[in-house]
């Protein structure tokens, strides 16, 4: 049996390597794209809740202006809330957006406390229940798109895996963040 020349050793380690090093590229590559489909798919989610709850708002105006039409400029403000919401790009205008609807149901629900006749209206307190689910199912998907771009920032960020991602275009994502009114808790009273 013949040894093997230094040279042909060298080879065939570097070969190895060449092998393990591009191994460990593809599965971080593929380690990158599993989180950032994972953000896109949470964020569909989010964005499902929040129209959910963007298709809400007209009923319950509608209700509140039976009961209390001289709260003219409180509804508008709502329906003009609304459709910033429902026109915000991306995630920090949706949340700046969400966060000024928020605010301006929170006047709303506010004007409805002075009228006990709409605060035991049925389609009112049906409307009630709804918006609080949605609200919960919202702050549930928020929190799930969070967790997935805190994921994907990590992988993206830290060594070795930031290599890999800086390579292929692989950037950081924007957190949902709750802004201004949204930071304390939501208060739906009636």
């Amino acid at each position: 049996m013949k040894a093997m020349s230094p040279g042909v050793i060298i080879g065939v380690v570097a070969a190895l390597l060449v092998v393990l090093l591009v191994v460990w590229f593809v599965s971080a590559f593929n380690r990158l794209v599993r989180l950032r489909n994972q953000v896109r798919a949470s964020w569909a989610q989010t964005d499902v809740q929040l129209k959910r709850r963007h298709d809400l708002i007209p009923n319950l105006v509608e209700t509140v202006r039976g009961y209390a039409d001289h709260e003219r400029g409180t509804l508008e403000a709502v329906a003009q809330a609304r459709t910033a919401a429902m026109a915000a790009q991306g995630v920090a205008g949706a949340s700046a957006a969400e966060g000024a609807l928020t605010a301006a149901l929170g006047r709303v629900f506010a004007v409805a406390e002075a009228y006990p006749q709409l605060k035991a209206d049925q389609n009112f307190l049906a409307l009630q229940r709804e918006l609080s689910s949605t609200e919960d199912k919202i702050a549930y998907a928020r929190q799930f798109y969070n967790t997935a771009v805190q994921s994907l920032n990590n992988a993206v960020e830290s060594l070795p895996t930031n290599l890999v991602a800086g390579a292929t275009g692989f950037r950081t994502a924007e957190f949902f963040e709750a802004a201004g009114a949204e930071r304390g808790p939501v208060q739906v009273r009636f």
